[in-house]
């Protein structure tokens, strides 16, 4: 199946901005099911002087561009083709218990292993607090299939916390989130992501896009037709496995993969350096569509 993607964020100045410098993680990463067939990145009203390309130290791609001329507006609008195909998840009671995984990683005698660690840590973001361990826990009784602990995890996340765009911001910290329990698929994705790590699990952060629809069910999915995000955890034996707790759903064949990192701090969309321009607006449209 192929997507097409138009993602366009746009800024606009309160007062001329002479000169800015931006970072862009807007290409979708080519990965296990995701063929990257087209992008393209248009900025207007001005075009930038100074570009390049590179990939960051988890693989996704990175754009730089400078504008050096004045203008009181901005838009970059990213362009993409996917083709995707259908995901192949591993039956639960295949996966080994969540406690060897724990030994497996903290171990880390194999390639994999040893690079799926480094998620197993603390990130600026997501700190694995003995509050998440405690919330965790009931989802992990010694010897349980990993995948069918996090399942677990995941549907409690989803029962237990409402979807309120207007609840959070983010800058929102996780005890906030776990204090008021609302939020959105980004505070969602932390909050598993570091219940996950107290329990010495490796996970990353997602972020990505849901092709509008509904599920099996008919319920409709959570965060289609805007930026999503949602949690990938790493199986020994099995690779990762990404599970959406905004939906309380393994990530099906809607499920478009942009970037991983850390937390979101690795993975935001566009950041930058503008001077002047005094007080801004910040606007964002995603258009998804698919394609023959």
């Amino acid at each position: 199946m192929k997507y097409r993607i138009i993602h366009t964020t746009r800024y606009d100045y309160s007062e001329p901005v002479p000169m800015c410098y931006n970072l862009a993680r807007l290409t979708p990463r080519a990965c296990a099911r995701q063929k990257l067939v087209t992008t393209q990145i248009d900025v207007e009203p001005v075009t930038p002087v100074h570009g390049r390309k590179r990939r960051d130290y988890f693989g996704n791609e990175l754009t730089y561009f400078t504008i050096q001329d004045p203008h009181r507006w901005l838009t970059v609008t990213v362009d993409s083709v996917v083709a995707l195909s259908p995901p192949s998840h591993p039956r639960v009671a295949d996966t080994p218990p969540w406690d060897d995984v724990r030994g497996t990683l903290h171990a880390a005698e194999d390639e994999d292993a040893l690079i799926a660690y480094q998620f197993v840590f603390d990130s600026r973001l997501v700190k694995a607090t003995p509050e998440l361990c405690d919330y965790a826990k009931p989802s992990f009784p010694q010897g349980r299939p990993v995948l069918a602990a996090v399942l677990d995890l995941t549907k409690r996340i989803h029962h237990d916390f409402t979807y309120d765009p207007t609840a959070t911001t983010i800058a929102t910290p996780l005890e906030e989130v776990m204090r008021q329990r609302r939020g959105v698929c980004q505070d969602f994705a932390h909050l598993e992501i570091g219940c996950l790590r107290a329990m010495g699990l490796a996970a990353r952060y997602v972020s990505g896009y849901i092709f509008g629809g509904e599920r099996a069910e008919g319920a409709p999915l959570t965060g289609a037709w805007a930026s999503h995000a949602w949690v990938s955890v790493f199986v020994p034996g099995h690779g990762w496995v990404d599970t959406d707790p905004t939906n309380n759903t393994l990530a099906g064949p809607d499920h478009i993969t942009l970037a991983w990192g850390r937390d979101y701090e690795d993975v935001s969309p566009i950041r930058g350096v503008v001077l002047g321009g005094g007080q801004h607006s910040l606007t964002v449209s995603v258009d998804i569509s698919r394609q023959k």
